[in-house]
């Protein structure tokens, strides 16, 4: 993809904030609840509150995961078809607290589907249109699907349409959804389903390291029994067929050099049990999948192929300018892999805000299972691609404590960054990991600036990370805005570490660095809500004032609607249900006005 200038501006991102009313959990701390049992919880919580989820009489909704906290809380996820079609980006999130009481919804999609399923173009029209809006070469176009596009303010009855071939550069593989309007034969939008990075090499990094095999007759594989069977394979150069697994007679593989084509295999497969190790041991997770089940690691893809790719269930690795310069870095490897997390986990979107969320999900894990690696040869460090740095000058591909160094990457977020290249819009959520893990100024890894000229203390990488995967796993959606990820990852800020505790109020510092403030609740030395006039008598809750009717917890409310409620006047900022205004969690959907 063509690297271009864009420009970085200083515009502020409020959010907004897609989440629906939170309630109080009990003290009391119960028993963890069985998987079933956490979803009839939430099944029950989804029949009282169908208004928070924007659902119509057409909707139907399936289970797609269930997250369960230590605390008790439970986190389910669903999709959503209309009329039996499926909509993309009508994913949610239904939250239960300890007691099994109803603690909010997050929700991708911003307004009930009110559509006819009948299209007005063909099918085979929908599909040339798909073939012509491809950049690269065609090999194939599959047949069109008929779904809704939820993603945007208006649901659309559309056609996905799935574009086979290769990218513009021809060598890199693609799987492009070309969204169709299934009224006007229109493009709405389209994604490329093989995800990647660009970069080149630098020679083979991980120098002389254990690796797991399997011996095979009087031989060996590279194939790791300790990792869920995953494997490592040649290539050969070919940008399709066959990928030959690597055999060795002595176990010893590679001798770090070019000259020996097992040397960038090493590396691949190092990188892979590493990503594989970094997701078990820090959270449980089996596999990039959750199913124990390891992936491919294919090596000596193309002929002076500068980049590697995840594909939806391998890793793909190009052997750079000139095959020079293998592009199997350890922080590469877990980039690439992380894409096949965040795609189990929520479905991240790749265009808009959420295009450089999910890069970012993928630059900051990468550099974790770096920093969890803890290789001599490549030490841990926040830049990304530094050791596939030939054909850059020694420079790297990513700064996160400075994403502008690239020359494209935006530092704070301006109304650009939704248009931008997701490798470009990452480095919002890239500064801000660094920011919240490291802090601002002068640290060991470089000098990271505030965009609102703040001081910000970090507080550790590990607790970051935490925060964010929390974020990810239990309240992000398919399509995530920078404005709901500062809400998300203060909410897992709480879940974790407690409401208003250090690492909450660091992340609402580090999310004002980069630019994107909210209305979230508010804690000492945080901007608030205008304060209670306490010289004035404070009527009881749901009493109402100036003839605005009094806050009900039974009424689903829009957005503008206006209500009293603890002696202040409130307006709705989001649709919500029984979440009452100025409570913890209900920062979000209500914005104070004044006083009664």
């Amino acid at each position: 993809m063509k690297r271009t200038l864009a420009a970085v501006g200083a515009a502020v991102l409020v959010a907004g904030g897609i989440t629906a009313g939170i309630a109080a959990t009990a003290s009391a701390k119960p028993s963890v609840p069985t998987r079933s049992a956490a979803i009839a919880r939430a099944d029950h919580s989804l029949a009282a509150h169908h208004a928070a989820i924007h659902a119509s009489t057409a909707d139907a909704f399936a289970v797609r995961r269930v997250v369960t906290d230590p605390t008790g809380a439970t986190h389910v996820r669903y999709t959503r078809t209309y009329h039996g079609l499926p909509v993309y980006g009508g994913d949610f999130v239904v939250h239960n607290a300890p007691g099994g009481s109803y603690a909010g919804v997050d929700v991708a999609q911003h307004a009930t589907i009110d559509v006819s399923t009948t299209a007005k173009i063909k099918a085979a029209a929908a599909a040339r249109t798909a073939r012509a809006d491809h950049d690269g070469k065609v090999t194939s176009v599959s047949d069109p699907d008929l779904v809704v596009d939820a993603t945007r303010s208006r649901p659309e009855l559309a056609y996905d349409v799935v574009v086979r071939g290769f990218q513009a550069d021809k060598q890199t593989p693609s799987r492009e959804h070309v969204l169709v309007d299934a009224n006007t034969g229109r493009t709405i939008r389209s994604w490329e389903e093989v995800e990647t990075v660009t970069g080149t090499g630098h020679g083979l990094y991980v120098g002389t390291v254990d690796i797991d095999t399997t011996q095979s007759g009087s031989g060996y594989q590279l194939q790791d029994p300790a990792h869920g069977n995953g494997y490592t394979c040649d290539m050969h150069g070919s940008e399709s067929g066959s990928c030959s697994i690597f055999t060795d007679s002595d176990n010893d593989w590679g001798n770090g050099s070019n000259s020996d084509r097992a040397s960038a295999a090493v590396d691949a497969h190092f990188g892979a049990a590493k990503t594989f190790d970094f997701y078990k041991q820090t959270y449980g997770r089996n596999g990039i999948f959750g199913d124990g089940q390891g992936v491919p690691s294919k090596v000596h893809y193309g002929n002076g192929y500068v980049n590697a790719f995840w594909d939806g269930s391998s890793m793909t690795y190009g052997d750079g300018q000139n095959n020079q310069y293998p592009l199997i870095a350890l922080d590469v490897a877990g980039h690439e892999m992380s894409h096949g997390v965040s795609q189990a986990l929520a479905d991240l979107g790749y265009s808009g805000d959420v295009g450089g969320i999910n890069e970012a999900n993928s630059d900051i894990f990468g550099t974790m299972v770096e920093f969890y690696a803890n290789s001599p040869g490549d030490p841990g460090d926040y830049t990304i691609g530094e050791m596939i740095s030939g054909n850059f000058g020694g420079r790297p591909l990513r700064y996160m404590y400075h994403p502008s160094l690239d020359g494209s990457s935006f530092d704070c977020w301006s109304s650009a960054v939704p248009q931008s290249d997701p490798h470009y819009s990452s480095g919002v959520g890239n500064h801000l990991f660094f920011l919240l893990a490291e802090g601002s100024g002068n640290t060991s890894y470089g000098n990271s600036p505030t965009c609102n000229n703040s001081t910000v203390t970090g507080i550790g990488r590990d607790k970051a990370a935490n925060i964010w995967y929390h974020a990810l796993d239990a309240y992000m959606v398919s399509t995530e805005t920078y404005a709901q990820a500062r809400q998300d990852t203060l909410k897992a800020a709480t879940d974790l570490y407690g409401q208003c505790s250090a690492e909450y109020q660091a992340t609402q510092s580090a999310w004002s660095a980069v630019s994107v403030t909210g209305n979230d609740q508010p804690c000492g030395g945080t901007p608030t809500a205008s304060p209670t006039d306490t010289s004035s008598p404070t009527p009881p809750p749901g009493q109402g004032c100036g003839g605005v009717p009094a806050w009900d917890a039974s009424t689903g409310y829009e957005p503008d609607d206006e209500v009293s409620y603890d002696g202040s006047l409130w307006k709705a900022t989001w649709w919500s249900t029984g979440a009452a205004p100025g409570e913890a969690g209900s920062w979000a959907v209500w914005e104070k006005v004044g006083d009664c």
